[in-house]
């Protein structure tokens, strides 16, 4: 695959329209795949990841048409409905429709089993497989622990009362769409709030459930079986996408940057408070509600950032969107640190090591700790001229695109395949506000993106 190469080339100034959500995606897809008649939904993400969500739930008997322009239209099987496929099936790169997937087949009477690329194969499942084999399913998975992995559902799962150990999304989501075809009640206990997007889905569709604080935590409690009604529904752009063009034009001099239609989950801003902590220009405009979720227009303009050593917000609220701000600490006016971010060593990479490695590539001075990393900024450009190794992971290969344009020699990013899995229309966006961006092959020659 060729190269991705980043340097500075002007001031970013314009606007973009963000791709749709991927965890909406997802669970979009999901869930209409489980109502009783047929949803629409427009705005999807079309990157590979919700696709190979799209290619499970037609192998487990649903239909779903990609209408064009990320318009879908899907006729489900009723919770209950899913059928076993006649084949593996492949989730690529993408660790959401892993473990929500497995969510779904577990109180399920099929077999299915589950691969993917080697990133993902790399990715732990037990905390997912360990509390669904309390609801009576069974799992094989390569060294207890990892795919291939073979999930054989039960016919008579157990409702669960269950608390993560961590703070994830992907747990809960996983338990809640497994409580779906579970008789009585299945409860998640969390410590820490989490993205609620299933939730909030969930109630649309007609589900019974109940979101409540109870003495220091956040209870959710749903009704099994219920007969969820078709949605129609418009994806909000995805917050996470957008950080890699807010931190962009937050780097870049003179930018003016308007993003539109922009998810505001408040349980997925952090990006925007830990930006706004490092002095970043950032404006919501045109706040509003759109199919049961908080959208905005969001105005960034360049400024000089500054270090932060102790972030405002929770760091489960941008878990991640922690490379691109690594890479915005790497410009800042002073030393930043990070803690309390073990999680990151187990996502698409170990993204603490390998952006520690690419910033040391890079010219910049990193420290890694177990849980975080220390970084001395330059309060300007990185001195750059270093290549980048992604190891398959989409945020890494956008971060080291976004700190190209503040460094003093081009930065190569050796594959540019992963940013396909969430953000396909990344590179092209880049270029239209006035990044510097090619894809270059080991002959020098430069491809359209």
């Amino acid at each position: 695959m060729p190269s991705l190469v980043s340097h500075p080339k002007s001031a970013l100034i314009g606007s973009a329209q963000i791709p749709g959500d991927k965890s909406i995606s997802h669970r979009a897809l999901m869930l209409s795949a489980l109502a009783v008649g047929k949803s629409r939904i427009s705005g999807l993400l079309e990157g590979e990841d919700v696709l190979a969500t799209a290619s499970a739930m037609r192998l487990m008997g649903a239909t779903l048409d990609q209408l064009g322009d990320g318009n879908w239209q899907v006729q489900g099987v009723g919770v209950g409905g899913l059928t076993t496929p006649d084949d593996i099936m492949d989730m690529g790169n993408s660790g959401t429709s892993t473990r929500l997937l497995m969510g779904l087949i577990a109180s399920h009477d099929i077999t299915v089993t589950l691969t993917g690329d080697a990133s993902l194969r790399g990715r732990p499942m037990r905390r997912v497989t360990d509390p669904l084999s309390k609801m009576g399913a069974s799992f094989e998975a390569r060294d207890g622990a990892y795919l291939p992995l073979t999930i054989k559902g039960t016919s008579m799962p157990l409702p669960l009362d269950y608390t993560p150990p961590m703070a994830s999304a992907q747990v809960k989501s996983a338990l809640l769409l497994a409580g779906l075809n579970t008789s009585g009640i299945t409860r998640v206990r969390e410590k820490t709030a989490t993205r609620d997007h299933t939730e909030r889905m969930l109630s649309a569709m007609g589900a019974d459930i109940h979101v409540e604080d109870q003495d220091d935590e956040r209870v959710i409690s749903l009704v099994g079986q219920p007969e969820l009604k078709p949605i129609t529904l418009d994806v909000p752009g995805d917050i996470s996408s957008s950080a890699f063009l807010m931190v962009a034009a937050s780097l870049v001099p003179n930018s003016d940057v308007m993003l539109k239609r922009v998810g505001m989950n408040p349980l997925r801003t952090g990006i925007i408070g830990a930006l706004r902590a490092m002095g970043a220009d950032i404006r919501l405009l045109n706040e509003r509600d759109l199919g049961g979720e908080p959208v905005a227009d969001i105005r960034v303009c360049g400024s000089q950032l500054q270090a932060v050593t102790s972030l405002p917000v929770d760091p489960s609220t941008m878990i991640d969107e922690f490379p691109v701000l690594f890479c915005a600490a790497a410009t800042a006016k002073g030393t930043s640190r990070f803690t309390g971010l073990s999680e990151l060593r187990v996502k698409e990479s170990d993204r603490l090591s390998v952006m520690a490695a690419g910033l040391k590539a890079n010219g910049v001075d990193v420290t890694e700790f177990e849980d975080g990393l220390e970084i001395k900024g330059f309060a300007g450009p990185v001195p750059g001229g270093g290549t980048v190794e992604t190891f398959l992971d989409h945020r890494i290969a956008m971060a080291f695109a976004v700190l190209g344009q503040m460094a003093d020699a081009p930065i190569t990013i050796e594959d540019a395949s992963p940013i396909q899995t969430s953000f396909p229309s990344f590179i092209n966006l880049m270029k239209a506000l006035g990044a510097g961006l090619e894809l270059v092959d080991e002959t020098g020659t430069v491809h359209k993106a």
